[in-house]
């Protein structure tokens, strides 16, 4: 045990934790992870170049899958860095302002990603529930104010975050669940009172995630009505396959999250290799499957992705 009485945030070093009992083979255990990665960024930024480049790309519904593959970018982006740090370079120490910002950065890009979801949700039941008035509702100075909404959302309620953690006393030395930074898992090292820092987090997560799921719940409770209300069951596959994308996704996004809960309220001392794994897949998964998924339904996407490739070929031909 580390004294308390005179290590203030400023004097602290977080140590990252990878897969316990397994140290001696990180290099090996990290590879499939660190594949997943690569795959991520890559298949993210080549959804967000089609759809920046092909004009036939440019409706609401791939506008706001660009603002999802650069929400998994950014979450990528923040959650990498530590885990080549740990994994490859076997280096633990993280100080404090580094610490705090990827914590930042990494509930701020799951926030903005569980926004998204919810916009998509919406911009799914508007084609369902008013076909004709689609385009008009959803143009584009619209989605720009939805994902300017989503973007200051995720700051607003983040940004207390690091500022209170500045205020709490932790161990000189401090040691992380993870191998990335997360708010509970800081607040939960510190030596003094942390309820305002717990109640800004329960606030931050039950207006961002808990919001979104219940209204995304909302959505598709609306889309089976107006589903239900039209009368040739081939036009009810036809208007419930158009949903069948984002709703692998946001499952795909909320499981993982629920399922990591549930283990640390059951098994997380049982099984602590298995409680880490978790931890880094409901992270990983979503970035990982999205780009997937969205090419094997989507098929504009594949459309685009072969005139690219076609394209390519003429050009070197």
């Amino acid at each position: 045990m580390f004294s308390c009485n005179t290590s203030t945030s400023g004097h602290v070093t977080f140590l990252l934790t990878g897969f316990p009992g397994l140290e001696a083979s990180h290099h090996w255990v990290s590879i499939p992870i660190n594949l997943i990665c690569v795959v991520s960024l890559l298949g993210n930024s080549i959804i967000l170049f089609l759809i920046c480049t092909d004009p036939a790309l440019q409706e609401p519904m791939y506008i706001f899958l660009s603002m999802l593959a650069t929400s998994d970018l950014g979450l990528c982006a923040s959650t990498f860095p530590t885990m080549v740090q740990l994994f490859w370079l076997g280096a633990r120490e993280l100080p404090f302002d580094l610490c705090a910002a990827q914590m930042f950065f990494i509930h701020a890009f799951t926030y903005v990603e569980s926004g998204v979801l919810l916009a998509m949700a919406f911009d799914r039941f508007i084609a369902i529930w008013n076909p004709l008035h689609y385009a008009t509702i959803l143009t584009h100075s619209a989605m720009a104010k939805v994902g300017t909404a989503i973007l200051v959302r995720a700051v607003l309620l983040n940004l207390p975050g690091p500022v209170l953690l500045r205020h709490l006393l932790f161990p000189q030395i401090s040691i992380l669940s993870h191998c990335y930074c997360l708010h509970c898992d800081i607040v939960g090292l510190a030596c003094s009172d942390t309820q305002i820092n717990s109640v800004v987090g329960l606030v931050s997560i039950l207006l961002s995630l808990c919001l979104d799921s219940s209204l995304i719940m909302l959505s598709y409770a609306l889309i089976l009505r107006t589903v239900l209300g039209i009368a040739s069951p081939g036009e009810w596959l036809k208007a419930l396959n158009t949903c069948v994308s984002h709703l692998c996704i946001v499952l795909i996004f909320y499981l993982p999250k629920l399922g990591l809960s549930v283990l640390h309220r059951v098994e997380k001392h049982s099984y602590p290799a298995l409680a880490v794994l978790m931890a880094n897949l409901h992270f990983l998964v979503p970035p990982f499957m999205n780009p997937i998924v969205y090419c094997i339904k989507s098929k504009e996407i594949r459309q685009g992705l072969l005139k690219r490739f076609h394209q390519k070929r003429v050009d070197v031909s």
